[in-house]
């Protein structure tokens, strides 16, 4: 459905001496993304595992200590993999409203150009699109979003942009994304949310969790 990794076979590397990654082979896709769930979920709980951070199918363990004998921390992984069953527990649907166009979405008639659509017809069909959020990473809140419509897929910029505000709404190949804090992206904006993603002070802080689905709305849009 999405981007091949090129992996014909799981991979696991060493990340120093105190994180290990799990890469998972094949498409990308939402099916490979509930077994990452579940590795995580797994492994959270092994011995001497501080945190295991699934991301884009891939999982990321870290350490309290250096693993003394990492070969069999990579043959368990292996096998979790294998024992894993994706995970089937559905996330809450959660409505955004968003700003598309003008200075909120920079990029969104380079992307209707791009497309050979209306900019109205990029935006009802990104605010159709049943996107689910596959991981939470990069920057504080930032939510990865897979399921976007194929029509509105777009490459990452050539140079991309010193900083995109809070809730910039965004998309970067057959991904989406919704941005929880300001911060550099070569992805294309085309629209921020008026609900904060992410804050601090808030329990939890991320407005998104992986396996949430998002809902946009177009609350105006700017030509």
């Amino acid at each position: 459905m999405l981007v091949d990794n090129h992996l014909t076979r799981p991979n696991v590397s060493m990340l120093g001496t105190s994180a290990m990654l799990f890469e998972a082979p094949g498409a990308f896709s939402l099916a490979t993304q509930r077994r990452i769930w579940t590795l995580a979920r797994m492994v959270s709980a092994w011995p001497g595992v501080q945190e295991a951070a699934p991301c884009m199918t891939n999982v990321m363990l870290t350490f309290v200590t250096p693993p003394e004998e990492p070969e069999r921390l990579e043959d368990a992984l292996l096998a979790a993999w294998e024992a894993a069953e994706p995970d089937q527990t559905e996330g809450r649907v959660v409505d955004v409203p968003v700003i598309y166009g003008g200075e909120y979405g920079p990029d969104l008639l380079d992307l209707a150009a791009h497309a050979e659509l209306p900019p109205e017809e990029v935006v009802r069909l990104h605010a159709e699109s049943r996107l689910i959020v596959f991981a939470i990473g990069s920057h504080p809140g930032n939510a990865y979003l897979g399921g976007l419509d194929p029509r509105i897929a777009m490459p990452r910029r050539k140079i991309p942009r010193l900083r995109l505000e809070a809730g910039s709404t965004s998309i970067g190949g057959l991904q989406a994304g919704l941005g929880g804090t300001p911060g550099p992206s070569g992805w294309n904006c085309i629209g921020r949310a008026s609900i904060p993603v992410f804050d601090a002070q808030r329990d939890p802080p991320a407005l998104l969790a992986p396996g949430d689905t998002v809902r946009f709305h177009a609350e105006r849009v700017i030509l």
